[in-house]
């Protein structure tokens, strides 16, 4: 098993930025290849970030642009998610996900263990 705690949501005006962070615990990190998702209000989840396990390749949802940004360090267990310009829009449970094969990232790839989410609410 392996366990997910993400931190670092909350309010943040438009234009803002903020950092999610998810802190992995069960498996070897480096082993892990990691994603963030998010669920915004009346949508169902979806794919928005993931990096394999060294950290070296990352993918991006071509919908939220250049604005989202992950990476992890693997010496702390731990992903973050960058969000910068912060839109209404973003406002979201965002969910980070751990899969174990490391060499899989990308929206096709069938992650195995999830956080219990973190609120990010964009408003003025």
């Amino acid at each position: 098993q392996v366990q997910l705690v993400e931190s670092g949501g909350g309010s943040v005006q438009p234009g803002g930025s903020v950092r999610l962070s998810c802190t992995a615990s069960g498996r070897t990190f480096d082993t892990l290849a990691m994603g963030w998702f998010r669920r915004t209000p009346g949508n169902e989840r979806e794919f928005v970030a993931g990096i394999s396990g060294s950290g070296g390749s990352t993918a991006v949802a071509a919908s939220v642009g250049g604005r989202f940004t992950i990476s992890r360090d693997n010496a702390k267990n731990t992903v973050y998610l960058q969000i910068g310009s912060l839109e209404p829009q973003d406002t979201a449970v965002y969910y980070c996900a751990a899969r174990l094969n490391p060499q899989c990232w990308g929206p096709t790839c069938q992650f195995n263990f999830w956080g219990q989410g973190t609120q990010v609410t964009v408003s003025s």
